[in-house]
């Protein structure tokens, strides 16, 4: 593990870095003995800073949930990491730009919890029992560390995407809400346009094969720190397209078909 002050310090350019739009280097590359545990310890002290400021945190989101993604990371689970109250946009609006660096566009489900899940021994079916109900999400993921060196083109490990908030930085919910057993939740499909041109399309079993399986996850994994998942919660079961960039005047309509769809602007 990292010396807890270095832990802290690294936690405090991330938090710099969101406020300023201005990257900083892999930590991973500065301390090649990081392990994800120090990804993750870095991650709680920068929620503690944002706490500090007053934000709160309404959910969790779960990432590299696909295989080929996992691979890409060199790991063989997800990740996850805290939606704070600020990065909730309504969909259908305009969402200014200049509150990213270097925003892509992933297209998922979001379950609403209503009531708690705690580890360990969460299932799928203690999932669905819990949730309140399903609905159409998009996630906004940015790079507070860079994706590549700036001078090697290294591309950054998976200690600094965890750190980094495990990349999110902005959620929008929309279309229409379902329970979670009135829907086949695998069979979700959707088709992600950008300016009118569709970019990708995906089913939500690309998930671990059902969404509801990184929820349990989730709860299982966070278990040993003696948390858990909250009746109220938003989680995000991961994306099930790849990360579509975006850049200012872009127009997002991301159609879920008999689920509606969720559409917004950057500006």
């Amino acid at each position: 593990m990292l010396n807890p002050e270095v832990i802290k310090a690294l936690a405090h350019e991330l938090y710099e870095a969101r406020k300023s739009r201005v990257q900083v280097r892999h930590f991973s590359m500065r301390y090649p003995t990081m392990t994800i545990e120090d990804g993750y310890a870095i991650q709680r002290a920068w929620v503690q800073l944002e706490l500090a400021d007053g934000r709160k945190i309404k959910g969790r989101k779960i990432g590299l949930t696909s295989r080929a993604m996992q691979q890409a990371s060199q790991i063989t689970e997800p990740d996850y990491a805290p939606l704070m109250d600020d990065m909730f946009f309504s969909q259908g609006t305009d969402i200014p730009f200049t509150n990213f660096i270097a925003p892509r566009i992933e297209v998922e489900l979001a379950f609403i919890l209503g009531k708690p899940l705690k580890g360990p021994g969460v299932t799928l079916f203690d999932v669905l029992a819990a949730t309140e109900y399903v609905t159409p999400a998009v996630e906004i993921i940015d790079s507070r560390i860079e994706q590549f060196d700036r001078e090697t083109k290294v591309m950054r490990k998976v200690f600094d995407t965890i750190s980094d908030f495990a990349a999110n930085a902005g959620i929008v919910m929309g279309g229409r809400p379902v329970r979670p057993n009135d829907v086949d939740l695998r069979w979700v499909g959707a088709l992600l346009h950008k300016n009118g041109v569709i970019e990708e399309t995906g089913l939500a079993a690309g998930v671990l094969n059902h969404p509801a399986t990184g929820v349990a996850w989730l709860a299982n994994k966070i278990a040993p720190y003696g948390e858990q998942l909250n009746a109220g919660d938003v989680v995000l079961a991961g994306s099930f397209t790849r990360p579509t960039p975006a850049v200012a005047g872009d127009n997002f309509h991301i159609d879920y078909g008999p689920l509606g769809s969720v559409a917004f602007r950057f500006v």
